[in-house]
């Protein structure tokens, strides 16, 4: 088992949306056999913590994708370590370059799993 880290993006949602496009940007720590069960598993936390606030205006958070991950070594499983906020102009541009890099991550993941299991296999 590796650790690895996990950026994470959600698009915050205020009202009925009419304002400037807002982002979190979370860094999480994942425990997994190898990158692509932690991509699998980033994208399940975050599935998971798209939530809806209860307040006088209306706050939701949704899940974008996940759009970067690094092989570390040991700590704590999930835990946020970095966080940020970001305004975007545009937000269906800054969601489909979110969504492309999380498809280029999920390729490379499942190619090295290939890689590793056609290896395993063939010793």
């Amino acid at each position: 088992m590796n650790w690895f880290l996990a950026k994470l993006v959600f698009r915050i949602v205020c009202g009925s949306g009419t304002h400037t496009a807002q982002f979190e940007e979370q860094v999480r720590l994942i425990y997994a056999d190898d990158e692509l069960h932690a991509f699998h598993k980033a994208r399940l936390l975050g599935e998971g913590d798209s939530l809806k606030e209860g307040s006088l205006v209306d706050v939701q958070w949704k899940f974008i994708d996940v759009c970067e991950l690094h092989l570390l070594g040991q700590s704590t499983d999930g835990a946020e370590i970095f966080s940020t906020i970001k305004e975007e102009a545009n937000a269906e541009a800054y969601i489909r370059s979110i969504q492309k890099i999380a498809s280029q991550l999920f390729q490379r993941s499942l190619h090295q799993f290939t890689c590793l299991n056609s290896m395993s296999i063939g010793t």
